[in-house]
């Protein structure tokens, strides 16, 4: 493995060739990724992130594609954000939940979870259907600072977060939940938990991926304000 000591500036970047885009039907992406055989320690993860990467499974990418810029990485200042009437309802309602937090991922019904997760949310995208293979890649593979935070109501596991620690925050890698208990707002919950998480450790920022205007998928994320974007390299409020 290389190590993480030369500067940002030195690490070799890779480019995929154009592929369909998920979310843009009639157009083409492409992705830019960090040299694999780098290893992902926090302060490469951090620097990373602060410019617009995100983690998935054993990469670190963003998007770069021809002819579109719409995919903005998105984070939220913790200490700013204030519970909005329907964010303390879905925080009132799921506070039966136990929170037990992992290193390793590890518990047999997490891939079932998973399973039932996409196979039920994501028909639609290129993650389906779920394989036990795409869940070791995606979801198992972790960094040293990766946490596995996993919900149970009971002793039935309802929902997992994927959540790297930076060194300015939080970095919501993935999360997956049971898609029938709807009346929860587990995806909701699940990040009104990681902001309560990122006070507690004294950080800054939750970081929540890419945001596209006027994309459904992606529009739970401008519900929660304020929302800081990056926009030609640097973060500003959203309006």
């Amino acid at each position: 493995m290389k190590s993480n000591s030369k500067p940002i500036s030195s690490v070799r970047l890779f480019r995929t060739s154009p592929y369909p885009c998920s979310y843009k039907t009639d157009q083409r992406a492409a992705t830019v990724f960090v040299d694999p055989d780098l290893v992902i320690d926090q302060a490469m993860n951090s620097k990373l992130s602060e410019l617009g990467y995100r983690r998935s499974g054993s990469h670190l990418y963003r998007p770069d594609c021809d002819f579109c810029n719409a995919c903005i990485s998105c984070r939220l200042p913790v200490e700013q954000f204030v519970l909005t009437r329907r964010f303390k309802k879905i925080w009132n309602s799921n506070q039966d939940l136990e929170v037990i937090e992992r290193n390793d991922l590890i518990c047999k019904e997490s891939y079932a979870l998973y399973e039932k997760y996409i196979n039920t949310r994501h028909r639609d995208g290129d993650m389906y259907p779920a394989s036990l293979e795409q869940f070791e890649a995606f979801i198992k593979t972790k960094t040293v600072d990766t946490r596995f935070y996993l919900f149970y109501q009971q002793k039935q596991l309802v929902a997992v977060s994927v959540t790297d620690i930076l060194e300015q925050g939080l970095s919501a890698v993935y999360t997956f939940f049971d898609p029938t208990l709807k009346n929860r707002s587990l995806g909701y919950h699940v990040i009104l938990w990681q902001v309560q998480q990122a006070c507690s450790l004294q950080l800054p920022y939750l970081f929540l991926g890419y945001w596209i205007k006027n994309c459904p998928k992606m529009q739970y994320k401008s519900s929660f304000r304020p929302l800081e974007l990056l926009v030609e390299g640097n973060w500003r409020l959203a309006r």
